[in-house]
């Protein structure tokens, strides 16, 4: 049965790892105390959200903030979290753990562009992934359509949830990178993708059988 369900998509909490600006796709870096104090902010605001699911990463960033949040929900019965690798960054290969400057910086220096944001403003952040693959001594890092093969399956895995009906709300708590490349696949161009995220903000997202619309972005008030 064709179903629509709205996903608040909630920043994980900061991180050591974002504080010292670097890489950490499938890297594990734990939340601050400020990344707590994320996770329990974006708890209280989504407290009174009735969500039939939640779903997350499986890294401990983003298991932790969901956490956080379905601990302060006061959906009956609770939401069940389910924890799946299809919702992780995007894997920066050789890359991970790398200051972001200087990875963008060899990413992107070949083709006269180097920095993310002169990446994404000549490009798009699709094509600094296949950058990324490319300077890759390994080239294990997700190009753009490695990327969107493994994600699309996480959206599939709530697509095909029973649990999930029309018009339910689903949690889902993704990434920095992920969110940026949500906007620039179903954005229509109305948001700044130079700019990244809030930790702990909440974009609501309207997942349709075959599509997806950007109900609102990068809110934390």
């Amino acid at each position: 049965m064709d179903k629509q369900v709205t996903l608040y998509v909630v920043r994980h909490g900061q991180t050591y790892f974002n504080i010292y600006n670097k890489l950490q796709g499938w890297s594990n870096s734990p939340l601050t105390e400020a990344g707590i104090a994320d996770a329990k902010g974006a708890g209280e605001r989504l407290k009174d959200v009735q969500f039939a699911a939640a779903y997350c990463s499986d890294t401990t960033r983003a298991e932790q903030t969901a956490r956080t949040i379905l601990a302060a929900n006061q959906s009956q019965p609770a939401a069940q979290l389910t924890a799946a690798p299809f919702f992780r960054e995007e894997f920066y290969g050789y890359y991970e753990g790398t200051d972001m400057a200087q990875a963008w910086y060899v990413a992107g220096a070949p083709h006269g562009v180097p920095s993310f944001k002169a990446i994404e403003e000549k490009y798009s952040i699709g094509k600094a992934k296949d950058f990324l693959k490319e300077a890759d001594p390994f080239h294990q890092a997700e190009n753009n359509a490695e990327y969107w093969t493994r994600v699309d399956q996480g959206f599939d895995l709530i697509r095909h949830n029973e649990a999930v009906h029309d018009g339910d709300n689903v949690l889902m708590i993704s990434h920095g990178n992920t969110l940026l490349s949500l906007m620039e696949r179903y954005g229509q161009g109305k948001f700044d993708l130079s700019v990244r995220p809030a930790n702990g903000s909440v974009t609501k997202l309207l997942l349709t059988p075959n599509d997806i619309q950007v109900l609102s972005y990068n809110q934390k008030d």
